[in-house]
């Protein structure tokens, strides 16, 4: 596992296994996971520091997939369009499921 993450952090991943699979599958299940948890604090009337750091919890793994996909865009050796597309879509998704 460590070593899977060193070479997604390394961008030594496929651009389309680093978005597909880290970003958007990975992503949507720890950002839903941790929507649920602070929906499950609310309703338990937890402080808002502890509600402020649920909502914190997937910010290191969003980075870390920005990051990722940024670095594996950058090893890409298809159409630029593809590894621009990959970028700033990555950072909007990323933007979303954290605010959301």
């Amino acid at each position: 596992m460590k070593k899977r993450i060193k070479r997604l952090w390394a961008g030594d991943l496929p651009l389309a296994e680093a978005v597909w699979e880290y970003a958007v599958w990975y992503g949507v299940l720890l950002n839903f996971a941790t929507s649920v948890l602070f929906l499950a604090f609310m309703v338990n009337q937890a402080g808002p520091v502890m509600l402020f750091l649920v909502f914190l919890l997937p910010i290191p793994y969003n980075l870390l997939v920005v990051v990722a996909v940024w670095r594996s865009a950058g090893r890409y050796q298809g159409p630029r369009k593809w590894a621009d597309l990959a970028r700033f879509g990555t950072v909007i998704w990323m933007i979303a499921l954290t605010a959301a």
